[in-house]
């Protein structure tokens, strides 16, 4: 098994697989008489590939257990995907880059409580890890036709030993 050292999420870093969805670094509008802070644009749907549209959902990610063996990545190749954290709690991305069509080795990212990330079409990722205690998240995706999702399981375990 090899270790993954979590990186701080960075929108440098986290580039080549996505985009960063914080609001520090987003377009702010005062709107509604100026009662409300809009953070614009955050991030950009990909998600009509073959007739595709996209779709908010609610997603209730439950805790993981300490030491956490990542064994698979999967990947959209029709869309893009968001998520939002509604619950103010910190999370972990894990992503890889594409080496002849399966994963290579992954890179883990803590993300803050208060950050979201959009990964872009047809990057692979790991599916959504909660710390802690279960966490929502606003899920921006693709639904439509089409084969939408492929997963590929690692022939050796990476681990995250702790959050």
């Amino acid at each position: 098994m090899q270790e993954l050292t979590l990186e701080p999420l960075t929108a440098k870093a986290f580039a080549p697989f996505g985009t960063v969805l914080d609001t520090d670094l987003a377009e702010k509008r005062m709107i509604n008489e100026g009662t409300t802070e809009r953070f614009h644009a955050l991030a950009t749907a990909d998600t009509e590939t073959e007739g595709g549209r996209t779709i908010l959902s609610l997603f209730r990610g439950q805790p993981r257990v300490f030491p956490y063996k990542i064994t698979m990545m999967e990947r959209h190749p029709l869309g893009s995907q968001a998520f939002f954290p509604v619950t103010n709690r910190a999370w972990i991305a894990v992503v890889a880059e594409d080496e002849d069509g399966l994963p290579g080795p992954p890179r883990a990212f803590r993300v803050p409580g208060n950050v979201g990330v959009q990964y872009a079409r047809n990057i692979w990722h790991h599916p959504l890890i909660a710390v802690g205690e279960p966490c929502n998240f606003l899920v921006m995706d693709r639904e439509g036709d089409g084969t939408n999702l492929e997963e590929i399981g690692y022939p050796a375990p990476y681990v995250i030993t702790a959050p």
